[in-house]
Order: C-alpha cells, then structure tokens, then sequence
C-alpha cells in the first residue's frame, strides 16, 4: 500500500503544481462551473457547492445525511486512499465547506490550495481546458459528530466557560445591523471575527501570515484549551475558520452548519445585540 502524502491543511500553488503527477492527489475545484469551463487545475474535476449542503428555507447550508454524502463522493469518484485537494475562485469558503464535510464524514486527508484558482492563475502555473472524470468509487465513510455542532448543542453549552462560539459574519450582521434572518444580533457570548480579517486581496486571497491570524484570535481570547464552535450565516464564511483553526494546532473545533439562518429564525434562541 502507498504511504498518504503528508501535506498541511493550506497547500501554496508552488507545492501543487510540484505534484500534479502524484496519482495519490486528487484535486477538486469548487468555483462556479464558467470558470471550470474556462480553465482550471490539470487533473481538477469540477464540483458545484450545492451539492454538499441542503437548503431548506428559511435555514441554508445544512449538512446533509451522511447517505445522502457517501453518495456523491463515490459518484464523483473519491478515494479512500487518496488526498484531496480542494480550491474555489472566492476566498476558499467553498472548499473550507468541503473540508469540513469531509471531516464530519470522517475523512481528513484533505487540503486547501492557499488562495485558490487566484493563487493558481497569478503564479502562471499550468491550466486545462478539458473536463475530467473519476471512475465511480465506494467511498464509506460515518459521521464524525466531534467536529459538528447543533442548536441543542450550542444551547446546552451557552455557560461552559471551556466553550467559545466564534462568530465570523461581519460586524454589522454580528451587531444586528445587517439583518439576514427574522432576528438580528449575536449568540449570547460569541466573539466576532470577520472572515475577510483572515485573507489578503492583495495576495491573491492567500491567507495572511500565522503571526497576523493568531494576533486575531489573542486579541479575541481565543486558546487552545478551549472547544471553539464557529458559524456565519449558513457555515460557508465559518469554515475557512474552522480550517484555520485546524492548520494552527487548535484541537476542538466544531462548526455550527446551519448557523446563523437557523439560530436568528428561531423564536425562542437567546440573542444578543
């Protein structure tokens, strides 16, 4: 058997574009299918990001079963053996999301291309035009429920000083200001931090410097000897938290996937302003 590529949770562009022969790498690109169409990794096929959530209005970004999953990876092709790699074109929310659904399905031999399809392009490596296919595999996996968490959950743990929620919608949606649910305001609690404080725009997307990120998370009393659940609006802007977090050492991390669009539509979650 092929010894698993040891490879960290955020890959740069220059290390991807060093194993596009690796046959243990499966690459997985996550923006829009004009973009895919267009150009994209070699080797890259193409999957839409509704696919590995569930809507039902007014709550949006749900996990779905873990069925419902094993379906879709063994249709796309995925392998128990492989490595995943995962990019978008949109500051890696899409592929954070898959990230962690793949972590709730008990898998975790995946990465994160750092900046993504923007990384990918600025640093001229190669591009395809030509849709690839994977044989249809038997990915099996079973919910891992140490990275998920729920309203119940959430509700029983408002007083656990050992338990952070990390809110990472914008101030303005954080404040009540923004308002994308019946209710505006904040889990009691909850610390904000901006999913854009995360990335720079003038890198290509690419996350700023550990040093930068970790300041961020200090600054907020975020440590390592806490349970941290991070949401947004619907755990799309969330995950990339939750990846970093995970690239940074932090042991407990779950992610809130219904987040925001089920806790600001419920009557009776306690909220603060």
């Amino acid at each position: 058997m092929m010894t698993q590529p040891r490879l960290p949770v955020f890959i740069e562009a220059d290390e991807l574009a060093k194993s596009l022969d690796n046959a243990q790498l499966q690459i997985i690109d996550m923006s829009a299918l004009s973009y895919y169409d267009e150009s994209h990794i070699p080797g890259a096929i193409h999957l839409e990001y509704a696919e590995i959530i569930t809507q039902q209005p007014p709550i949006s970004g749900g996990l779905p079963a873990i069925e419902q999953l094993n379906t879709l990876f063994s249709t796309i092709g995925l392998r128990n053996d492989a490595h995943i790699i995962a990019y978008d074109a949109e500051g890696s929310g899409k592929s954070a999301r898959l990230f962690w659904t793949l972590a709730a399905s008990g898998f975790e031999n995946v990465s994160i291309l750092n900046g993504g399809r923007h990384a990918w392009l600025a640093g001229g490596y190669p591009l395809s035009s030509e849709a690839t296919h994977w044989p249809e595999s038997h990915f099996q996996f079973t919910i891992n429920p140490e990275v998920i968490a729920d309203k119940t959950y959430i509700l029983s743990h408002l007083n656990d000083p050992k338990t952070v929620i990390l809110d990472a919608r914008s101030p303005a949606e954080y404040n009540g200001i923004d308002l994308r649910a019946a209710r505006g305001g904040h889990i009691p609690g909850a610390r904000n931090l901006d999913w854009t404080l995360t990335f720079d725009p003038q890198e290509n997307l690419r996350l700023k410097p550990t040093v930068e990120i970790e300041a961020l998370l200090a600054e907020r009393h975020i440590n390592r000897e806490q349970e941290i659940i991070v949401h947004c609006q619907s755990h799309h802007r969330s995950a990339l938290i939750y990846a970093i977090l995970k690239f940074l050492g932090y042991p407990k991390v779950r992610g809130y996937h219904s987040s925001w669009s089920e806790w600001g539509n419920c009557a009776d979650t306690p909220i603060e302003m």
